[in-house]
């Protein structure tokens, strides 16, 4: 009898594990930065609260630093099905569709009120590139300004020419060529021991990768120059979206929105910490000499120039849209 009855309770149990087995999803998510980068630190937030508002039934696993997929290929990993969801930086494709460059223009928008405006002028447009390939934005948030770190002092750009300059995208090797440096292609998770070995002398970046990467131990200037402020985005595949139910879609979205909103303040709030922590490392943080802000204003002017052609009436209607906001 006892028997009997403890074989009934097995069964059920097996029953029970099949049964939440089967309702649990698990999306694997890569993304390119530290697990204490803002942006990663952000990204675990958004995980925890889609884990807690579906009651453990989407579970999202954040590979932090490049640890699944390298940044280049989380798109097309997104894309693929090979990761469900994933981090990419914008500017980096570039070289795929122009309109996923707009917010690396230099001097274009240069705060995070222009950086917001320039977003949403822009937003749609993306999502459409996107969803021609089977995704969709969740939501995305913008990197501190970027400046200029370098090796040796820089009062304009003819004292760039022929630095090892590192580029992380189209746009920051157009400004190499544009100044007459050398472009070497160097993502994030790469620089520390590009600049260990030599292969960089001078980048454009933000003071949070700059202090993520320990740059201060290799290079002591730094130039606020506010360039731009380039923007992370949350990409889903939109076959494993619409895998699922209802509230897990709603959970999603709604947990997407207010990571958006606390990552842009999150942003603001530490770009004057990095410039701080770096400084404090034994970095010179400089304001850009009037004849450098005024070299880079005419690169900004030629990219600006060069990017609309490139992406024809939909980029000008972009670059209408956030000059009316």
């Amino acid at each position: 009898m006892r028997l009997s009855q403890l074989a009934v309770a097995l069964s059920a149990l097996g029953i029970a594990v099949v049964a939440q087995a089967q309702t649990q999803t698990k999306w694997d998510m890569p993304t390119a930065y530290p697990a204490n980068n803002f942006h990663t630190e952000n990204v675990q937030q958004f995980a925890d609260d889609v884990d807690k508002a579906t009651g453990g039934k989407l579970k999202i696993t954040v590979h932090s630093n490049a640890s699944l997929f390298k940044a280049p290929e989380i798109k097309r990993a997104v894309q693929g099905g090979q990761a469900q969801i994933g981090e990419i930086l914008l500017v980096n494709y570039e070289n795929e569709n122009p309109l996923y460059g707009v917010d690396g223009i230099p001097f274009l928008a240069t705060s995070y009120a222009d950086s917001m405006k320039l977003y949403k002028a822009s937003k749609k447009a993306q999502n459409d590139l996107l969803a021609k390939q089977g995704m969709m934005m969740l939501y995305a948030v913008a990197w501190p300004p970027q400046g200029i770190y370098s090796k040796k002092p820089i009062d304009s750009a003819a004292d760039m020419k022929g630095m090892k300059w590192r580029a992380y995208s189209p746009s920051t090797s157009r400004i190499a060529e544009l100044v007459g440096a050398q472009p070497v292609t160097v993502q994030a998770s790469e620089l520390s021991q590009a600049l260990a070995t030599g292969v960089v002398e001078a980048f454009m970046t933000s003071g949070s990768t700059g202090y993520d990467s320990k740059v201060y131990e290799h290079i002591k200037n730094f130039y606020d120059t506010q360039a731009w402020l380039p923007k992370n985005a949350i990409i889903v595949n939109k076959k494993a979206f619409d895998s699922l139910d209802k509230p897990a879609q709603s959970a999603l979205l709604k947990a997407a929105e207010a990571a958006e909103t606390r990552g842009w303040k999150v942003s603001q709030e530490k770009n004057q910490w990095y410039l701080d922590a770096l400084k404090e490392k034994g970095m010179s943080i400089h304001k850009p000499s009037a004849k450098l802000q005024a070299d880079l204003k005419e690169v900004g002017n030629t990219m600006l120039t060069d990017w609309v052609k490139k992406a024809g009436p939909e980029g000008q209607a972009i670059v209408s849209a956030y000059g009316k906001k």
